[in-house]
């Protein structure tokens, strides 16, 4: 495999490496929502690579490297020896065809030599948790499915996704990638530490919780944040998310984050569903846990990539949008310890989102996170 990196600002416009030597089959690329609106970027892009497949999303934040920035957009172009690729989209009409959506895309990816697919959603509109449910009925659980849902920095008014086309609204786009030779490596940790006693969720909708062990999940958020906090959220609260489990799977455990706050009904909204009758939990951050979970994302996408690999490496990553909110100036420290973990000789790009798709390695089953670092690592293998 092969990779090219360029960049974009609207100082110098597009600034890149020395080019391929083969073309590339497929484009990557992530940026801000205004940066992308217009499809102005998408079209350079497709004058660069002319016979390329082209995916992208706009995002709470760009990583190239070791930075971050807001006003860049990032690009990779790669090139592949031996393995095939396919890509598909989806318009999705309501979070409630969620599932139908991944269903569909998924049909048209199965094949019995497909051996990963990467996916870029819609960040508001989409109930993550029916898509996955959807491409995982499809697909199986078996097979490794990693991506993200895009950004919009801390506004949440409008997401876009591109395939093949200029970036709109109500997209989803799926990479699927084909044969014996291509490698597919991941990792996904948080690193927030839990506090208080575990509760059981008694009465939720989706992901509107009504009731925390009987009463009103604000009051127990105002109980243990103060007031003055209580009064900030929800922006607040995505420093404290709730880690939930199933007490029959306890492995199985996902972090949700704050997304809306109804204080007449003392009711709060989650980025994702918070299924009725599971065991819930307050979390905190500690900026050296979240770095250091991080950097355990990057340990286990590292290890396991097969050391058999041919060419250029290339790490995706999709962090958190509310992580990135909650770690300020210290977000830098949760890439310095990914990086030190994936070593010099990965390329690495990716974003900030409204949700993170991968399995954790506890299941091995595919999940929307929040708040949590994936690392998922594209390379093919020696001849």
């Amino acid at each position: 495999m092969q990779i090219q990196y360029r960049h974009w600002n609207a100082a110098h416009g597009w600034r890149g490496a020395s080019a391929l030597r083969e073309p590339p089959q497929l484009v990557l690329y992530f940026g801000s929502r205004e940066g992308l609106a217009g499809g102005e970027r998408y079209r350079e892009l497709r004058g660069f690579y002319p016979d390329s497949h082209i995916v992208g999303c706009s995002t709470g934040g760009q990583i190239h490297g070791d930075d971050i920035a807001d006003d860049v957009i990032v690009a990779v172009a790669l090139h592949f020896a031996r393995t095939q690729l396919r890509v598909v989209n989806e318009t999705i009409e309501s979070r409630e065809t969620s599932r139908t959506c991944g269903m569909r895309f998924a049909r048209r990816l199965a094949a019995p030599d497909l051996a990963g697919v990467f996916v870029l959603s819609e960040g508001l509109n989409v109930n993550g948790n029916e898509l996955i449910a959807g491409i995982t009925e499809i697909l199986g659980p078996d097979l490794l499915v990693t991506g993200g849902l895009a950004g919009d920095g801390t506004r949440l008014e409008q997401t876009l996704v591109g395939a093949d086309g200029e970036p709109q609204p109500n997209q989803i786009a799926a990479i699927g990638f084909y044969g014996s030779s291509f490698r597919f490596a991941h990792g996904c940790a948080g690193g927030w530490d839990v506090f208080g006693p575990r509760r059981k969720v008694t009465k939720s909708a989706g992901p509107v919780v009504v009731e925390l062990d009987g009463e009103p999940p604000l009051d127990l958020y105002t109980r243990y944040l103060g007031d003055e906090e209580a009064a900030a959220m929800p922006g607040s609260g995505l420093a404290f998310p709730l880690r939930i489990h199933d007490e029959a799977a306890p492995e199985r455990q996902i972090v949700r984050s704050v997304f809306a706050v109804d204080r007449d009904a003392g009711t709060l909204t989650f980025a994702a569903d918070i299924p009725e009758g599971c065991t819930a939990q307050l979390m905190r951050a500690n900026f050296d846990s979240l770095a250091a979970g991080a950097g355990e994302a990057g340990r286990q996408a590292r290890n396991a990539l097969a050391d058999e690999v041919a060419g250029d490496k290339l790490a995706i990553l999709v962090s958190c949008t509310g992580r990135r909110k909650v770690m300020g100036q210290r977000t830098q420290d949760e890439l310095d310890a990914v990086a030190a973990e994936l070593g010099d000789d990965v390329t690495r790009i990716g974003f900030y989102s409204y949700g993170e798709i991968a399995p954790p390695a506890a299941t091995g089953r595919c999940e929307l996170h929040n708040q949590t670092m994936t690392v998922t690592v594209i390379a093919e293998a020696a001849p």
